[in-house]
């Protein structure tokens, strides 16, 4: 389990393979590795993957990724020297500052548009059918691995606002309009959305008997 919060960027300085299996190699910040151990689970840009080989002194980790996971996530499109957002596995105990992530990703969804001032960010995400009924205003969302609040939802789009410190310490800073972000829905949100829906049809059925 992760918890939405972006411990930093690592680079991507090896790709390898090719649609049906990638071998991902990226190097970390200083100290991100602590202690890391073949089969760990790492969160790459809210991926969920795991760690097949590490180097300590070069602060690298390389994970493979299936096809499934190049097609429905953007780490399919990513190209040497590119940032990722990481986070690692939670620990029992640590404080969860976001909202409790699994690390599967739902969707790749493109920003429409980026708004900024000097004081904060505007994002514009392109909805599909598929999300759109578990997406509330004031509901939570993963991005790119981070927990962010929901700003407005309408028929074609949702917005999240990112604050300097989000952008200074993830890579929403350096995202352009067209760039693809992963998407995690809130598992409590999903859940609530599906028994009422389910609940619905079953009343829906039992009234046309």
């Amino acid at each position: 389990m992760f918890t939405g919060i972006v411990q930093g960027q690592a680079t991507l300085i090896n790709k390898t393979g090719g649609q049906n299996l990638s071998t991902l190699t990226f190097r970390f910040p200083p100290a991100s590795l602590t202690n890391i151990q073949e089969g760990a689970s790492i969160a790459i840009n809210g991926t969920c993957l795991t760690v097949t080989g590490f180097d300590q002194k070069q602060q690298t980790d390389k994970f493979d990724a299936i096809a499934e996971t190049l097609k429905l996530t953007n780490l399919g499109s990513l190209t040497e020297g590119d940032s990722v957002n990481f986070e690692r596995a939670a620990k029992i105990g640590d404080e969860i500052g976001g909202h409790l992530m699994s690390g599967h990703i739902h969707s790749s969804l493109p920003i429409l548009n980026i708004e900024s001032t000097d004081k904060n960010c505007t994002l514009f995400i392109k909805l599909n059918d598929e999300i759109k009924p578990y997406l509330l205003n004031k509901g939570f969302v993963g991005l790119n691995g981070c927990s962010l609040t929901i700003g407005e939802v309408t028929e074609e789009y949702f917005t999240v606002y990112l604050i300097p410190e989000t952008l200074k310490i993830t890579t929403f800073g350096k995202l352009s309009a067209g760039d693809n972000v992963n998407l995690e829905l809130d598992s409590q949100t999903q859940a609530i959305v599906q028994t009422v829906e389910r609940v619905l049809a079953l009343k829906s059925r039992l009234n046309d008997d």
